[in-house]
């Protein structure tokens, strides 16, 4: 976009790109913003149909929506509280440092693939970034507990922290696979590989990238704090956890980080596992919405990519939602024993797993294996040609036998073992 400014419009360099950061920056603000009154509205629907509550269900205007609405507007409004005892500075830089964090990660995070990608910046390790950056949420989640002046918001940072450390070591074995896969961390490429029908998705590459997925899945939902592994917000303590002592403006954007993370793993795991922009079936490219066929055709196409990740993001974020509302939460050793004890070694099992596929069979998915006609006519090929080999070798013994009983001496030499035997 800055190349575009400064070309066409013949502004400076410094001026076309600070304007392009400006609107990078906005749209990422606006899509973690409306995203997060979306998935309120939502989990109010959702909580009302599987807990039966009549409230979210009728009230707030027509399907609820003016609901999330004056949600906001009483956190707008709301009286900010900050405890005698607490360390101001730390205290009100600790929301917009967990919030930052969660912004941050959709730097990195493609909407579209191709030459001309949707993303704010292309990094080539993109898994990498986005990952590290979430991680670093916890930063806030302590600064919160710590500045506080209140021991149940330390309790509950601390919880926090342990679990959302714990659970980065099978998140990050979980996203290895498909860079071993892809052979690249770049997110553009990883997606731009599963192009085609769903079929060529790395879910479906073998059996043990299909299994890793639910790894993920589970420590996704753990390494955001949702149900049922939200210990920061403990039952028996009566409290919320790290931000216990906050209210208002602050204690929403603790409410939008949580969200913008949910939003953002979601993303994560359609691009690595689920086809990223691409759909079930290529409706792209039957339509012929591709570069080849023009720069409006090719941008039809990146739009319903877009809409495509987007979608297969919301789901995950109302699969988290059905979650909460349908499990009780874990205790914290059970948080724990479900990291350390299951999540770990599964994913580093179905890791080594993928490797002896990708060892064994390179470049072959699990229905590519089936369906290639090529495939299939090696395998039975090979076993006609087991066949023939084992049977050319029993003929040849045979013959061989019968060429030293015709000599004088093969006659004599086996009638001496058949004695000796005797």
């Amino acid at each position: 976009m800055a190349e575009f400014l400064a070309q066409y419009f013949q502004l400076p360099v410094w001026l076309a790109y600070a304007i392009a950061g400006l609107v990078h920056v906005g749209l990422i603000i606006n899509l973690v913003a409306v995203g997060a009154l979306v998935f309120i509205w939502l989990e109010r629907k959702i909580s009302g149909r599987i807990q039966d509550r009549l409230g979210p269900t009728r009230v707030g205007g027509k399907f609820g929506w003016l609901q999330t609405l004056a949600d906001g507007l009483k956190l707008l409004t709301k009286e900010d509280l900050m405890p005698a005892g607490a360390d101001g500075m730390l205290f009100r830089v600790a929301p917009y440092v967990s919030f930052c964090a969660s912004i941050a990660a959709f730097l990195a995070i493609p909407f579209a693939g191709g030459e001309y990608p949707f993303i704010v910046q292309h990094v080539n390790a993109g898994v990498f970034f986005v990952l590290a950056v979430l991680g670093l949420e916890v930063f806030g989640v302590i600064l919160a507990g710590y500045s506080s002046a209140s021991k149940w918001s330390l309790f509950g940072a601390m919880r926090e922290a342990a679990q959302v450390v714990s659970y980065e070591v099978p998140l990050g074995l979980c996203a290895v696979v498909p860079v071993l896969i892809a052979g690249s961390m770049d997110l553009v490429v990883i997606g731009d590989m599963q192009q085609g029908w769903f079929t060529n998705w790395h879910l479906f590459h073998d059996p043990a990238t299909f299994l890793i997925f639910w790894v993920y899945f589970t420590c996704a939902t753990a390494s955001v704090n949702r149900a049922p592994f939200d210990l920061a917000e403990a039952e028996s303590e009566l409290v919320a956890g790290f931000h216990t002592e906050y209210s208002g403006l602050r204690w929403s954007f603790f409410f939008m980080a949580e969200y913008g993370s949910m939003f953002s793993v979601s993303l994560l795991a359609s691009i690595l596992f689920l086809g990223g922009w691409h759909g079930p079936v290529p409706v792209a490219q039957i339509l012929g919405l591709t570069a080849e066929n023009g720069n409006l055709a090719w941008y039809l196409g990146a739009v319903l990519g877009t809409a495509n990740v987007i979608g297969k993001a919301v789901v995950g974020v109302c699969v988290m939602m059905w979650i909460r509302w349908t499990l009780p939460r874990l205790r914290i050793d059970q948080v724990m024993t479900t990291c350390l004890k299951y999540c770990t070694p599964l994913a580093a099992m179905m890791f080594v797993g993928a490797v002896a596929w990708q060892w064994s069979l390179p470049d072959r998915c699990f229905f590519g294996l089936l369906a290639a006609p090529s495939v299939t006519a090696e395998i039975s090929e090979g076993w006609h040609r087991g066949q023939q080999a084992a049977a050319d070798e029993a003929e040849s013994q045979d013959d061989s036998a019968d060429q030293i009983v015709a000599t004088p001496t093969g006659a004599a030499a086996l009638a001496l073992q058949f004695q000796g035997g005797k």
